[in-house]
């Protein structure tokens, strides 16, 4: 018997191993779901006191499968069947299991916000009662789309197997982009009081990390690792001690993550050289340009650029723009920034975006127009539902409305030190 140390986060290692062989074996997502969830209940109050078995997983396999089988036991059409299935050996681990399981969640009939919940339920191995946390859903509203994308791959026939050779892109790109939107929910929360969701951008690179480890030579898996570490090394310096929000070049870069950085630094180095260039490489590309400078003033805001425009061509969005936008204004002045934001100005999925109205704000801040930044922040403010970003888009107008007061009527020149928009976030 092992020590027990770190019960919990054993658990949640075993869990996608053992649901994907308990599956495998015996088909039916939801009920061998569920026997699984039993079988992790019963080791932690059991290896408690007896401490950790030699082999965990198979432990675990073993009483899922025996209580898969009293489910079938309480099955009358499938009675002849129970013998057959309670005889047969217990099913092992195989090295593709967790890569069928993440696939299978991400079916092409599941809704987005299904696939994550069911992501993060299955292969995360999170609880109902945290994902609910983590997506500030009530834990009821959890509980019923896990059950309904149970139920709805149940009815569309959804087989615990690699798709066929032509289905399994579709089925790649949809498992890097919810694992990409999980990891961004973390990372930024859309609302809520904190602006970091820790657990999410944890489960979202643990995730990403063992796909990679799987598909080794999938340039976009690669990258999308390369992303997160890269994006996550700036979080110890992200929130003062107060959670307020610490923009981008006000952040304290000797607390950035170095071993993150040099990992994601040398896998996107070395996926750009070999791979056809996608979207999450490119943001990768991109992360790795903030992280090597030094200080906020030697960032190569020229070669930002270039790539945004890479990635503007390649998977144009409205963030993307956004973004492009703050890079010309770092390289070219605020008001070539600001000209192209003017002529996006009429798309109405850019206008009632709080990010639009905070870039609108930083570069005429950088403009010395204060009153108008001013306006902006404002704006900005009042359009999003995340309350750290709320508080330091009012701080920014609060500073701007003193320096107008101090300044009387030479309000409108200069500016002193620019708010400054994190132009790298990922979402």
């Amino acid at each position: 018997m092992g020590a027990v140390t770190g019960l919990p986060d054993l658990l949640r290692d075993c869990a996608p191993q053992v649901l994907a062989a308990v599956v495998r074996r015996y088909g039916d997502f939801e009920a061998c779901e569920d026997a699984v969830q039993e079988a992790l209940i019963a080791a932690f109050r059991q290896w408690q006191q007896t401490g950790v078995p030699e082999h965990p997983r198979n432990w675990l396999i073993a009483v899922a499968s025996r209580r898969r089988v009293e489910l079938l036991r309480n099955e009358t059409a499938r009675r002849r069947r129970e013998e057959a299935v309670r005889l047969e050996p217990v099913p092992q681990v195989r090295g593709d299991d967790e890569l069928a399981l993440l696939l299978l969640c991400c079916h092409p009939a599941l809704s987005v916000p299904a696939q994550v919940t069911l992501t993060l339920r299955a292969v995360g191995g999170l609880t109902t009662a945290e994902i609910a946390r983590a997506l500030l859903l009530p834990e009821a509203t959890v509980s019923q789309r896990i059950s309904r994308a149970k139920q709805r791959i149940r009815d569309t026939g959804g087989q615990f197997e690699r798709p066929a050779p032509g289905e399994l892109g579709e089925r790649l790109t949809a498992v890097r982009h919810v694992l990409y939107l999980t990891f961004n929910e973390g990372y930024t929360a859309s609302s809520g009081d904190a602006l970091n969701r820790v657990e999410l951008t944890r489960e979202a690179i643990r995730l990403t990390r063992q796909l990679h480890r799987r598909l080794p030579d999938d340039g976009e898996v690669a990258g999308l690792l390369a992303l997160m570490l890269l994006t996550d090394a700036r979080r110890p310096s992200r929130t003062g001690p107060d959670g307020a929000l610490v923009p981008l070049a006000e952040q304290d870069r000797r607390r950035w993550d170095a071993d993150a950085i040099a990992e994601g630094v040398a896998i996107i180095t070395h996926t750009l050289a070999r791979a056809p260039i996608g979207p999450y490489q490119l943001q990768a590309a991109i992360a790795a340009v903030h992280d090597e400078a030094a200080r906020a003033e030697d960032t190569d805001w020229p070669q930002i650029l270039a790539l945004y425009g890479m990635l503007h061509a390649l998977a144009p969005s409205p963030m993307v723009t956004l973004n492009r936008i703050v890079a010309r204004a770092m390289v070219d002045g605020p008001e070539a920034g600001l000209a192209a934001l003017h002529r996006i100005a009429e798309d109405p999925l850019m206008a009632r975006h709080h990010r639009t109205a905070a870039v609108r704000a930083h570069l005429l801040e950088l403009a010395g127009d204060r009153a108008g930044a001013q306006e902006y922040y404002r704006l900005a403010a009042r359009l999003t539902l995340s309350r750290p970003e709320q508080r330091y888009l009012q701080t920014r107008a609060a500073q701007l409305a003193s320096d107008l007061r101090a300044s009387g009527p030479l309000a409108g020149v200069g500016c002193r030190r620019p708010g400054h928009v994190e132009e790298d976030w990922p979402r």
